[in-house]
């Protein structure tokens, strides 16, 4: 079986993101934002994931990190969508709950080919580091879009945003790892319209 990996380009005027993606990895990562917190997600993204993870991304945070956030969530959405290929043979679906001290996240996923979210993080706060606490959704929002998956991500409780986050990443790589499994019994796709695509 040819490797599920892809590695993935985006050049715009306002950033350059480079990201290589192994499905079937060892969770290690090494991951370049110029935004610390967002760096730190996505190590626990993909440790919790058991998915290798390259990114490098210069962008334009001397006006904020909007683009620079938008464009690695659309890249690594790109990259997962390229290395799953035709989908054949994957569980296809995939949850996680995750405790962080006081915090309990929760992500469901479906790598339907359909792309749709539904998001629910109140976080308490403007700011985890550098990071704007809207701009997670954001992400989260892009992530599914271009990755063509549906994405449910619920934050249920917690007080302190980090663990918030902290929990909410780690839900998704776990929840992503349960979905692109290969399942030895389903040599198709897992559809019973025969295809996962829009």
């Amino acid at each position: 079986m040819a490797p599920r990996e892809a590695r993935r380009q985006r050049r715009t005027a306002e950033t350059e993101v480079t990201i290589f993606l192994r499905l079937d990895g060892r969770g290690e990562a090494r991951v370049e934002t110029g935004i610390g917190f967002l760096d730190h997600m996505l190590h626990l993204f993909a440790f919790h994931g058991l998915f290798d993870l390259e990114v490098q991304a210069q962008g334009d945070l001397h006006i904020d990190p909007h683009h620079t956030v938008e464009d690695v969530a659309i890249v690594l959405g790109q990259a997962l969508d390229e290395a799953l290929g035709d989908r054949k043979g994957i569980v296809r679906m995939g949850h996680a709950y995750v405790p962080m001290d006081e915090a309990l996240a929760f992500v469901a996923v479906d790598l339907s080919g359909r792309p749709y979210a539904v998001l629910d993080l109140p976080f308490g706060g403007p700011m985890v580091g550098a990071l704007p606490t809207s701009l997670i959704s954001h992400f989260l929002e892009s992530l599914a879009v271009h990755a063509r998956m549906n994405l449910h991500a619920r934050l249920l409780s917690g007080r302190d945003d980090h663990h918030r986050a902290e929990a909410l990443f780690k839900a998704l790589g776990r929840a992503l790892e349960m979905a692109v499994r290969l399942d030895p019994r389903r040599g198709d796709v897992p559809s019973t319209k025969g295809t996962l695509s829009l």
